[in-house]
């Protein structure tokens, strides 16, 4: 098997692992009375960003990252 094939394979492991937790997780939160984690989806506790620049204020004193700072040339 190549390197490309291991990996795959792996992956593939990887995935009916995951698969498998999330199974039994479920089944023991169903033996507890508990409610269980919700299916694949979009996790309940997601912090929305708004789409709204932000204020330019914030930043007067910090670096453009790998630029450098404003009032000097990158290197």
């Amino acid at each position: 098997m190549s390197v490309q094939d291991d990996l795959a394979a792996v992956k593939r492991r990887l995935h009916d692992l995951e698969h498998t937790v999330e199974q039994l997780e479920r089944r023991v939160a169903a033996e507890r009375g508990a409610p269980g984690r919700p299916a694949a989806g979009r996790p309940e506790n997601l912090v929305p960003v708004p789409d709204t620049p932000y204020d330019s204020g914030m930043w007067t004193d910090s670096d453009d990252e790998g630029l450098g700072a404003r009032d000097r040339h990158a290197p």
